[in-house]
């Protein structure tokens, strides 16, 4: 690559860990900003950018790319379904807790939801509809792309919107966890199980012990999976819903 040559689009977005649909990643994405020419060569997908319409920075691993707010906006082209728009600024914005040999870490977010937005003013873009659509329904705290998924599928439904990342504690202070998404007025808790969850011994046995803790706590726990985030989103809203009015 050339000085002037930068990652953008979806190679930027997999070098910055943004949960991805399936999109072609068959090339790598080299970007030029003009008067440079588009890069041409065998696995490249070269694009030729407005200065105006992109700000980069240095990689941990070296490669000069496009910043994630600047790859977010770039996806809006690309990405057509707008959760999955929604699912990567909330990525881009998430700031991780991480639990530690010395307890929680929060680690700095990639970007802010003030670069996301600054993105939209640069200038006209391919998708700004969504993109623009995406960033009204943003929320910090979220972790994965399903999670997304699960609260926009229960906005849409027409039910109220979930708090993201909630922690719990009990009567006495103490911490027992953080849920996905609550209604924390009626100790309703929405968990998405990935695959960590099953094949991780450790993660296993602390949701054990945390979803115990709940339900003694008076907690309803609505355990959501892939198949009913993507497949069969109908029941999941039905569960959700009951739960809803049998609480309310």
């Amino acid at each position: 690559m050339h000085e002037h040559e930068f990652f953008s689009h979806v190679t930027a977005a997999v070098l910055w860990g943004l949960p991805l649909p399936a999109v072609d990643m068959s090339c790598l994405d080299v970007s030029v900003v003009a008067p440079h020419r588009a890069p041409r060569g065998r696995g490249v997908r070269g694009h030729q950018l407005a200065s105006k319409l992109v700000s980069t920075m240095i990689h941990e691993d070296g490669f000069t790319v496009a910043s994630p707010a600047s790859t977010w906006a770039q996806l809006g082209r690309i990405v057509r379904h707008p959760y999955d728009l929604t699912a990567i600024a909330d990525a881009v914005i998430l700031t991780p807790r991480v639990v530690g040999p010395f307890g929680r870490v929060i680690r700095p977010s990639l970007d802010t939801i003030e670069s996301l937005a600054a993105e939209l003013t640069r200038g006209r873009r391919v998708g700004i509809d969504s993109l623009e659509e995406a960033l009204r329904r943003t929320r910090p705290g979220a972790v994965s792309r399903p999670e997304t998924w699960v609260r926009l599928t229960v906005v849409d439904a027409g039910l109220p919107e979930p708090t993201v990342d909630h922690d719990v504690y009990d009567e006495d202070g103490v911490f027992v966890g953080c849920v996905d998404l609550a209604y924390s007025e009626l100790k309703i808790a929405i968990e998405y199980e990935g695959d960590h969850h099953r094949v991780e011994q450790g993660q296993w046995n602390r949701d054990i012990i945390k979803h115990d803790r709940l339900v003694e706590l008076g907690w309803r726990v609505i355990r959501v999976t892939k198949s009913s985030v993507f497949n069969d989103p109908g029941d999941l809203v039905r569960r959700v819903r009951t739960a809803l009015r049998a609480r309310s």
